[in-house]
């Protein structure tokens, strides 16, 4: 991370997904990084090698405890949300008006939107109150409301695009304090993982550690002045 200083820190939120244990192996292998902070569902798993707690970002309180035990080993210069779902409980994205359920689009918004914009209340504080920091959450190039030509996947779409609006709104206030802050919505492209696996059947995807070297290369190139923005993984920004 070329724009950050020597010694820079950061956290990895949803570090036990294949994207997220990507990111944290990339980090870790910048020489400028002294910490790398994996958080994921469990203690003292791979993800939490370094005996971190677990977080549940389906609970506030969860939330909160994490990064109010993370408050004396800041500032972070660097925090990524690699969390999200397109299958929810097993069932496949809705193709079709008659496949919508308010269960299912309530925990699609609850796992892609209100997580999301939760972690950024309560983590954006551990960034420095001067000079470079970023925070990016992934999002999907479905989110897109510009870009969609195919429909289907309503809870899906929708719950990206509803994150992609709290990233930008958040990174409005987050410059107020923070003018330096990047805050970025990123699209990771088509990446071998679990929750890919069940829909690309023989389309070509991304290895994790390619799409995580992407991701960092289009955060560390970001401005000031494109927070809050929606950007693909080649650097590109993506239609709202």
């Amino acid at each position: 991370m070329q724009s950050l200083p020597n010694g820079y820190r950061a956290i990895v939120i949803g570090a036990s997904g294949a994207i997220g244990a990507a990111l944290v192996e990339a980090l870790r292998g910048d020489a400028a990084c002294a910490e790398v902070v994996a958080l994921g569902r469990r203690p003292g798993s791979h993800s939490n090698a370094l005996g971190e707690p677990g977080i549940d970002v389906l609970s506030e309180a969860s939330i909160a405890a994490a990064a109010q035990a993370l408050t004396g080993r800041a500032p972070f210069h660097v925090v990524v949300n690699a969390t999200g779902a397109l299958h929810l409980d097993g069932t496949a994205p809705e193709k079709r008006l008659a496949q919508l359920n308010a269960d299912g689009l309530m925990r699609a918004f609850a796992i892609n939107a209100v997580a999301p914009a939760l972690l950024i209340k309560h983590f954006t504080p551990l960034l420095p109150s001067a000079g470079r920091s970023l925070f990016a959450s992934l999002s999907a190039r479905v989110g897109s409301i510009g870009d969609n030509r195919k429909g289907g996947w309503y809870g899906y779409r929708a719950s990206k695009a509803a994150q992609n609006m709290l990233v930008k709104t958040a990174a409005i206030e987050v410059a107020r304090r923070r003018p330096e802050a990047v805050l970025a919505a990123l699209h990771p492209g088509t990446v071998a993982s679990r929750l890919s696996a069940a829909v690309i059947g023989d389309a070509p995807v991304t290895a994790p550690a390619d799409a995580a070297a992407h991701l960092l290369a289009v955060l560390d190139a970001l401005t000031p002045a494109q927070s809050g923005g929606f950007f693909a993984y080649d650097g590109s920004a993506i239609a709202w």
